[in-house]
């Protein structure tokens, strides 16, 4: 009598079907090396740190540094969030991470009449310079890689750094961090934009020529697939779309004027770590090995480091659970894992108080210890890409490579990324992913431990961080306060500036720098732009 590997009789029933990733990759229950056969394994894996970069971006990768431990955080108002980025530095953290509030990433200041009841609750309020000397306040910039998740309002949060790094007498040429400045996928999955397309990208190209030559260690965007993910999109599609996006900002890119070799090195991208494990560790190094030869072969750059898809992986806030919470210590350990395993650049883990609220100090700290256990006691930064030539992750990364490349053939008929943003092709994709996925937990046929199996009649409650209600109101008058004392005429001619830049053809980042130095705030220097830019109507997609 005959047995599948693994000893179950197979003779007196049908064969199972096969179990699937999320993105339907389907899994068979063995791997051997004739699902390679015929592969160029050399050619398409390498050694890291070579084209195509299968295997990493360095060539010693964690032997050689280990990854960026950022901690996404901001809250409440400066001097709030001061506090807990010294806290995490005290704890450990190499790179700091700022989360802006609502009204901060729309180009709203905290006095606005649309701001009420938003100030400071997802992020922090920054409203003008001296709200961001006050977040940095006692931290060497220099010292310190600093990531900003913010991108309708980037080149002006940009700007606002700079303009504190100067005042602290840094150097900026030696200032090192990202702005993710990625608003393509705020238009598909996540809802922050400002201005229509066209003048939204040219405000990216804008800071892409001008970082290039004022500060060339920065990360002038961070083309970012983890909101995808988090809206519901499959691994193959937060790879595809991610690329297309990148795609559109390199094509942007040329065509107003700039050299492919002097901006690409300096492009980044952001990722999700979701919770199918290999399947998440395939998808790196997919992504890895498909930009590649994107830019090699369509875009024709010539410097190797143009080639290199440098990425932050965060892990999956969507999976968190309200029940059971501390199981997302569980999740986010195995994501984080996955992460590094893939090859990442810097890594932020998510605390498991999240579904809850912001995090309090002790998740913070929880989440921190996951990535230094694992850099420190699992072994697994001790050798480069160690599931390298296992025949289910090498089939795996095959596989989504092979399911992503027909997803940007099918965007290119559509006539590139623009376009098949605009049709609303991209958002539909990810909206019908969601709902599938959804049905499969409300069916039970995607488990959730603690919400759809494994569950607990009563739990305890979780101590959640409350952000002060008097913040608000203390930042509304802080903003008002700031602009009865300032000099008017200085402020009022750097916002003409602005505008008539905005009109004009010149680069928008010498502007908006003066203009943050004239103390002009993050909203007025976005009513600005407004004036000249519009705003961006979603089309209803039917």
């Amino acid at each position: 009598m005959s047995s599948k590997p693994g000893g179950t009789n197979s003779s007196d029933r049908p064969p199972a079907k096969d179990p699937e990733t999320s993105s339907h990759i389907p899994v068979h229950p063995l791997y051997t090396p004739a699902d390679l056969e015929g592969w160029d394994y050399d050619g398409k894996v390498g050694y890291p740190g070579e084209y195509p970069f299968t295997r990493g971006v360095q060539a010693t990768m964690y032997r050689g540094r280990l990854w960026t431990m950022r901690q996404y955080a901001g809250m409440g108002d400066a001097e709030e969030s001061n506090k807990r980025y010294k806290y995490l530095l005290a704890n450990g953290t190499t790179g700091l991470s700022v989360a802006f509030d609502l009204p901060t990433q729309i180009g709203m200041d905290s006095d606005s009449p649309w701001a009420v009841g938003e100030v400071g609750k997802v992020g922090v309020a920054i409203d003008s310079l001296e709200d961001m000397q006050r977040l940095f306040d006692g931290i060497d910039l220099t010292k310190i890689s600093t990531s900003m998740t913010i991108n309708a309002t980037a080149s002006i949060l940009l700007a606002l750094y700079v303009a504190v790094a100067r005042r602290q007498g840094a150097d900026i040429r030696q200032l090192s961090g990202t702005v993710q400045n990625d608003v393509l996928k705020e238009y598909i999955a996540r809802g922050t934009y400002i201005y229509p397309v066209q003048p939204a990208m040219r405000v990216i190209t804008d800071m892409f020529a001008w970082t290039n030559e004022q500060v060339p260690e920065w990360n002038t965007i961070s083309i970012s697939g983890y909101h995808m993910r988090e809206a519901g999109s499959t691994a193959v599609q937060e790879v595809a779309f991610t690329l297309g996006n990148g795609m559109a900002y390199v094509e942007a890119a040329l065509q107003a004027g700039l050299d492919v070799d002097k901006f690409a090195p300096r492009l980044s991208f952001f990722f999700n770590a979701h919770s199918n494990f290999l399947e998440e560790v395939a998808k790196f190094r997919a992504a890895r090995r498909m930009w590649a030869r994107i830019m090699r072969e369509s875009f024709k750059a010539k410097n190797p480091r143009s080639w290199m898809l440098r990425f932050h992986t965060q892990t999956a806030g969507s999976t968190l659970t309200a029940q059971q919470p501390e199981n997302n210590i569980v999740r986010t350990a195995l994501q984080a894992l996955s992460a590094v395993l893939g090859g990442t650049q810097s890594l932020h883990t998510n605390s498991y108080d999240e579904a809850l609220a912001l995090p309090t100090e002790q998740a913070a700290r929880i989440a921190l210890r996951t990535q230094q256990v694992i850099a420190y006691e699992s072994g697994a930064a001790q050798t480069i890409d160690p599931l390298a030539g296992s025949y289910y992750v090498e089939t795996l990364t095959n596989e989504i490579e092979k399911r992503a490349e027909e997803y940007l053939q099918k965007i290119a008929t559509l006539g590139g990324m623009l376009k098949a943003i605009e049709r609303g092709f991209v958002q539909q994709e990810i909206q019908n992913a969601a709902y599938e996925y959804q049905q499969q937990v409300d069916r039970g046929e995607a488990i959730v431990v603690g919400v759809n199996r494994f569950t607990i009649e009563a739990e305890k409650e979780v101590p959640i961080q409350r952000i002060d209600p008097e913040l608000e109101p203390k930042q509304v008058e802080r903003v008002r306060a700031l602009r009865a004392r300032r000099a008017p005429g200085p402020c009022h001619a750097a916002l003409t500036s602005v505008q008539e830049a905005a009109r004009g053809g010149g680069n928008l980042m010498p502007h908006i720098l003066a203009a943050v130095e004239a103390y002009a705030t993050v909203g007025e220097i976005s009513d600005a732009l407004r004036a000249v830019f519009g705003e961006y109507q979603e089309a209803v997609v039917l």
